[in-house]
């Protein structure tokens, strides 16, 4: 099979296979569910593109809670899981060293791709970003800063355009 013909017959097989179940985990110490306006938009965002509501939730930058909701959402009907917050380089962002623990397989390719699309919003600030995704237990995550333009940029030119082809790639 051609590059070309591999990638038409993995889409045929996601369009038989329905909406995406994804879910949504916003790591703040200042927000609450009224004020999570990240959250909101990621569930709208990926309610607008057809895809189901595999659950939310809003921890504290604590370890334990960052730990507790990827054990939670990979026991739920998720196929992705979709954290913003936590990923900077403060004493208390601890997203990313949580989830650089748990994750199984790595995807370096999407922190990279991030931080340099996001060069081009922020310039050398991007370097401060510690997005990161990867695998864990048949779910793939996925962890950006907390911003609201790099949530927007994450979903909109990284994650939503292989939604379907990233949550049935891994699948067991």
């Amino acid at each position: 099979m051609t590059s070309e013909s591999s990638e038409r017959h993995h889409r045929l097989a996601e369009e038989g296979r329905g909406p995406v179940p994804i879910a949504v985990v916003t790591v703040s110490d200042s927000r609450t569910e009224e004020t999570d306006t990240n959250g909101r938009w990621l569930r709208e965002a990926v309610a607008a593109a057809g895809h189901a509501d595999g659950g939310y939730r809003l921890v504290r930058d604590e370890p334990e809670q960052v730990a507790a909701a990827l054990e939670a959402m990979a026991a739920g009907p998720a196929r992705l899981v979709l954290f913003n917050g936590g990923t900077g380089i403060a004493p208390r962002d601890s997203t990313y060293d949580v989830l650089a623990r748990m994750i199984e397989k790595p995807l370096p390719g999407f922190g990279e791709l991030f931080r340099l699309l996001s060069w081009e919003q922020v310039g050398a600030a991007a370097m401060l970003s510690r997005a990161t995704a990867g695998v864990y237990r048949g779910r793939v995550v996925f962890s950006m800063p907390g911003s609201p333009a790099a949530v927007r940029l994450a979903w909109e030119k990284l994650i939503a355009p292989e939604v379907g082809h990233l949550a049935w790639l891994v699948e067991g």
